[in-house]
């Protein structure tokens, strides 16, 4: 249990003049399932407040410093369970170890002056907690419409998540080759069967910067507005209740009648919806790496019997 107001739990039990240890054990045996509720959502939030770089032991620290009488040995059973200790640092960061088994990909997102949409897609992975349960909500957005293509919930952080939601994408847009896929570097993302489900359809991965929260900012700025406009706002009866809402919130109402501001004060499918009525409908969507100073489409630059390519010599860009 966290401080409340400015006492912390050894002053509150100073003051009522029971033990510290005895109140804990009254917490546990009368709401054992609040107590660890409690203790998980407060883990959840400081391993994604860090970026998924703090293990157990910085872990128990801060719930130390947040009032919680709690040793190392449970929170690293608890983040066993949850499946917090596959985020660490170490997995899935840009490395010189050459022995390093995945690719972090180049981040081609921070180079992209988009014209269009389904050149650039973006996603991420987020929490979300019921009474008893923790669910994952993995979505894929276009960057340009900012509209929500792909999603899948489930009780697992494993690869099939992520990839569930990027099947969901594909098969609504059936984007042409040469499509960008931003994310951060997450073992989810960085894994084999992610990565080949991308190539497979001609979608160039790309990945953020070490640590660097703002280069994956539209798709934050679409899990705060979930969490704040929807999650926040109810009571879930449980994973169906959920799943139910959270369908009816992107895609009836965040897609179609929410108003962004980027948009021009326009929901996602208005703004899509306008793009098929400009000149620029009728001609081959262009993308601009304005670093390079180039204008690259598809169908330029290739010689005889070459296969498309989003990018003429980024193909495949990673870094070791």
């Amino acid at each position: 249990m966290r401080s409340a107001a400015h006492l912390s739990i050894e002053s509150m039990c100073r003051l009522g003049q029971v033990s510290r240890a005895g109140f804990y054990r009254h917490w546990q045996q009368h709401e054992p399932r609040s107590e660890e509720m409690e203790l998980r959502a407060g883990m959840q939030q400081i391993v994604l407040a860090h970026r998924r770089n703090y293990g157990y032991r910085r872990v128990t620290r801060e719930l130390k410093n947040q009032g919680w009488a709690v040793n190392h040995k449970r929170v690293l059973r608890l983040m066993q369970q949850d499946n917090l200790l596959c985020l660490r640092q170490r997995n899935f960061v840009a490395t010189t170890d050459s022995k390093h088994d995945l690719r972090v990909w180049l981040n081609l997102a921070g180079r992209m002056e988009l014209t269009w949409t389904d050149q650039l897609w973006v996603a991420d992975i987020t929490y979300i907690r019921l009474a008893e349960q923790f669910l994952y909500l993995a979505v894929v957005l276009d960057a340009y419409s900012r509209k929500v293509v792909g999603w899948s919930l489930d009780d697992g952080l494993d690869a099939g998540l992520p990839i569930a939601a990027l099947r969901q994408a594909i098969d609504a847009r059936q984007p042409a080759p040469g499509l960008v896929h931003h994310s951060d570097r997450g073992v989810q993302y960085a894994c084999n069967a992610y990565v080949d489900l991308l190539l497979e359809h001609g979608i160039v991965p790309s990945m953020s910067r070490a640590g660097n929260p703002y280069d994956n900012a539209k798709c934050e700025s679409f899990m705060k507005t979930l969490k704040q406009e929807e999650i926040y706002t109810r009571r879930y009866r449980d994973r169906a209740d959920l799943e139910a809402h959270i369908g009816e919130f992107i895609e009836r109402y965040y897609n179609r009648r929410r108003l962004h501001s980027a948009l021009d004060y326009r929901s996602p499918e208005q703004f899509e919806n306008s793009l098929l009525g400009s000149p620029a409908s009728v001609q081959v969507p262009a993308v601009s790496f304005f670093r390079h100073g180039g204008i690259y489409r598809p169908d330029e630059g290739r010689e005889a019997g070459e296969q498309p390519g989003p990018l003429p010599g980024l193909s495949v860009p990673s870094v070791r």
